[in-house]
């Protein structure tokens, strides 16, 4: 009879049907998942590069507050050195 179904076929059809959409939900999500976290391990790579750019800047701005304050101590004692010098001179 071809108007005639089967309730155990109707039931297993629709059964294999919401399974395999089931199946289909299940792996968008993982794979939205599985780049969400790969998005993530980018961001967190990229920061802790800039993180070593900022250390590293920070010792070469570290450094050149040194020097400068060897140079402005120098300066500061030539010219008492020359103050003293031409008050001798007077």
């Amino acid at each position: 009879m071809i108007g005639a179904a089967d309730p155990a076929g109707v039931w297993a059809a629709g059964i294999g049907t919401a399974g395999v959409f089931v199946l289909m939900i299940v792996v968008v999500w993982q794979i939205a998942a599985t780049w969400r976290a790969r998005m993530l391990a980018a961001r967190e790579e990229k920061y802790k590069e800039l993180a070593q750019r900022y250390a590293s800047l920070l010792e070469d701005n570290v450094e050149l507050q040194r020097r400068t304050v060897e140079e402005l101590t120098e300066s500061r004692k030539a010219v008492a050195s020359m103050e003293k010098m031409m008050r001798e001179i007077e």
